[in-house]
């Protein structure tokens, strides 16, 4: 009959509703923070890692919309490089010189902090061009991250996308 009181009248007995003290609430977040703080050295690796994947992902993209576009406009695109300062761009030809885009595009990419490149370009050109008829200047772009992990962006043959894989030790 307690019970049917309690519904119909919309009150509750306050001695019998369980909760947590203070004390367990306390004991619980320690536990949790024990917890993150053995797991946060692994996942700090982890998404630094991840900086050399992205990057390589970044400048994968940036060559492929440069040989779409080359190819799209009638035009040749460059894909500059600055090893020292850790940097890329786009530019495109304007009559005999190369220009800024003026997009999204042809701005100054930076590479994260902690990621180094290295290039491999014909010529040692600081440069790497997309023709017209879908042709690229052969190079190859490694990526170091402070881990170690190295990602190499390279293009098989003069008429293949670029691609992403894990650089060989040693290779060149």
């Amino acid at each position: 009959m307690a019970l049917k009181t309690t519904l119909t009248t919309g009150r509750r007995d306050r001695a019998g509703v369980g909760g947590f003290t203070l004390i367990e609430l306390i004991l619980v977040m320690m536990l949790l923070c024990t917890a993150l703080g053995a797991v946060a050295p692994s996942l700090r690796g982890f998404f630094l890692s991840r900086h050399v994947h992205d990057a390589a992902a970044q400048m994968a993209a940036l060559a492929q919309y440069a040989r779409a576009q080359a190819a799209a406009e009638g035009r040749a695109y460059r894909l500059n490089y600055d090893a020292q300062a850790a940097t890329y761009w786009l530019t495109a030809q304007e009559g005999a010189s190369f220009a800024a885009l003026g997009t999204e595009f042809g701005r100054v990419f930076a590479l994260p902090e902690g990621v180094a490149f290295d290039v491999a370009a014909v010529e040692g050109a600081e440069h790497m061009d997309f023709s017209p008829v879908g042709a690229v200047t052969g190079g190859r772009i490694r990526l170091t991250s402070r881990q170690g992990e190295r990602l190499e962006l390279s293009s098989p043959s003069l008429s293949e996308s670029f691609r992403v894989r894990a650089a060989e030790e040693g290779g060149r």
